[in-house]
């Protein structure tokens, strides 16, 4: 069966290739996890924040736990991963075709700084819950004085 792709836009559709490019340089330069990355759906996430972490729930159901990447810096959070296609039976005619299939990649932007080894991630029921807790600006570093 064919389906007919309509595309209504995408994040960076008010750039042209060049600055494409230009974004995309600059953001490799400070971590080469963040790149452009031609998607095929987006899976709806909430980001919600404690006193103590920042919460990420994904909607990704159909995926299996060990196809998915999560990438991780004190600043934000990548999560990329593929959704295959159910099989379809022979001779058929769809009469509503609203499941997305194909790769999704979503980087996400902390509102604090976080720490980055002290993560969890868990996935059940088609959703990716990751606890990622703050990093305490409110510390106190003592500081030693040498001599001169």
């Amino acid at each position: 069966m064919d389906y007919i792709k309509i595309k209504f836009g995408n994040d960076y559709g008010m750039f042209n290739p060049e600055h494409k490019k230009t974004i995309e340089d600059m953001f490799q330069s400070l971590s080469p996890m963040f790149s452009f990355y031609e998607c095929s759906w987006k899976p709806p996430m909430d980001i919600y924040e404690t006193v103590k972490e920042v919460v990420v729930i994904a909607e990704i159901a159909g995926i299996n736990k060990d196809t998915l990447e999560v990438e991780i810096s004190s600043m934000a959070l990548k999560i990329k991963g593929t959704r295959n296609e159910l099989p379809r039976t022979e001779n058929t005619t769809f009469r509503l075709a609203e499941i997305q299939y194909g790769t999704f990649e979503r980087i996400l932007y902390f509102p604090v700084p976080i720490d980055t080894e002290n993560v969890l991630a868990s996935y059940a029921n088609g959703f990716l819950h990751i606890k990622l807790a703050k990093i305490s600006t409110n510390r106190t570093y003592k500081v030693s004085i040498v001599d001169g």
